[in-house]
């Protein structure tokens, strides 16, 4: 369900969200990702290439904890702990993606928005939550007031999440770590463009709490 999550995500200070379109791009991308610091990388199923991007991140690096976002179903688990994912993430939670995590060994990390979202999560066993999307769902005032009735529950914000705001995010008691995409953005990776990526992921590495 969530064995070692808490292992992965405490390190981990900020996420890269990554897009990948071309496999050729896993092993530059991870690793200039790695030498600005961050070691924690999701690959979000959103490209036919992200299953063959986990594979090569997860074969040749293992000094990085790679996993699967958008995780939507049994059969994206499935194929995701194929790949070789260390982790899992999803927006939101269904009972058959919940049930398909408990038979396996890769934790998941489910997405709530509400209050009755994270209770519900809360109740099945996973005290580590995704909050999504976090700006648009409250951001920062909203995740102050779940501190107080959900205090054993602790947040990845994703969604909006940038330079200007990921600080006031990492700086909340209740908040693990934040996930974005700023470091590594679509456009960066099309043009290949690794220096720029490893020198934003080295200031998003700072941002740690």
């Amino acid at each position: 369900m969530q064995k070692n999550i808490a292992d992965i995500l405490q390190v981990a200070g900020v996420v890269p969200v990554l897009v990948v379109d071309q496999v050729e791009d896993a092993l530059p991308l991870a690793t200039a990702l790695l030498e600005g610091g961050l070691n924690v990388l999701e690959v979000t199923l959103r490209t036919e290439a992200a299953l063959g991007v986990v594979e090569q991140i997860a074969k040749h690096l293992p000094e990085a904890h790679v996993g699967t976002g958008t995780v939507l179903n049994g059969d994206d688990l499935r194929r995701s702990v194929d790949a070789g994912a260390s982790f899992l993430v999803s927006p939101g939670a269904t009972e058959q993606l919940l049930a398909a995590a408990d038979a396996g060994e890769v934790p998941l990390l489910p997405g709530a928005a509400t209050a009755s979202e994270a209770m519900r999560l809360y109740e099945q066993g996973y005290r580590y939550q995704k909050f999504f999307p976090a700006q648009a769902a409250g951001g920062v005032p909203m995740l102050k007031s779940l501190a107080g009735p959900l205090a054993e529950v602790r947040f990845c914000p994703t969604g909006g999440i940038s330079p200007d705001n990921a600080a006031d995010y990492l700086a909340l008691n209740n908040v693990v770590c934040v996930g974005g995409s700023w470091m590594a953005s679509s456009t960066l990776v099309r043009e290949k463009n690794w220096a720029e990526i490893t020198r934003l992921s080295k200031q998003a590495a700072t941002l740690k709490s």
